[in-house]
């Protein structure tokens, strides 16, 4: 089934579209692959990107929107990625990236359409566990800025992904959820006995 992608704001598209229309950018940005890219290269697949900055004891706590990620791409393949953020004036770029999430992300997008069911794709961060998923919202008609995933949602770990969760592997929120809680949530440090 097809994805359907959320729109981006238009002020972080435009945003994007000016830093890749800026030489200074491209050529200061960290990503040789994008200073490289020969051939036109076009912002894709805008994906809002949440982040879990807390996962209780009780479970999932509520996502906030962190900013917009595009892919770049460049002939046939994304070759970097540009994100950026809302600031007090608006949508603005932030910064170019590489690594293997760009790779990962694409792979999982790719993966993701070929589900019976139709999603919503967004990115998941959860810093705690240096880990990024690609979240299947099942509601595809919902604002991809808000909200927190639903038990029947589908988190796609992102490679690399933390030891012991496979990447690229599809799992419900109500499965993989109890595995984020016991590796975010930390055992009190025990006392050592008076001397």
């Amino acid at each position: 089934m097809p994805l359907h992608i959320p729109p981006a704001p238009a002020p972080a598209l435009r945003s994007v579209l000016a830093a890749l229309g800026s030489p200074t950018a491209v050529r200061e940005a960290r990503t040789p692959s994008l200073r490289a890219a020969q051939g036109p290269v076009t912002p894709e697949l805008p994906l809002p990107v949440h982040v879990l900055d807390r996962i209780s004891p009780q479970g999932l706590s509520a996502t906030r929107l962190a900013g917009w990620r595009f892919l770049i791409r460049c002939g046939d393949r994304a070759v970097a990625a540009a994100e950026t953020m809302l600031t007090p004036d608006g949508w603005a770029f932030s910064h170019f990236f590489e690594g293997p999430y760009v790779a990962s992300t694409e792979l999982a997008l790719k993966q993701a359409e070929s589900l019976q069911q139709p999603y919503q794709p967004r990115l998941l961060s959860v810093p705690g566990l240096y880990m990024l998923t690609l979240w299947l919202h099942g509601d595809t008609t919902a604002d991809g800025t808000e909200g927190h995933p639903a038990a029947t949602d589908l988190l796609v770990p992102l490679a690399p992904a933390p030891p012991g969760i496979a990447a690229h592997l599809p799992h419900p929120v109500a499965d993989l959820l109890p595995v984020l809680t016991l590796r975010a949530t930390r055992l009190p440090l025990l006392e050592s006995p008076a001397a």
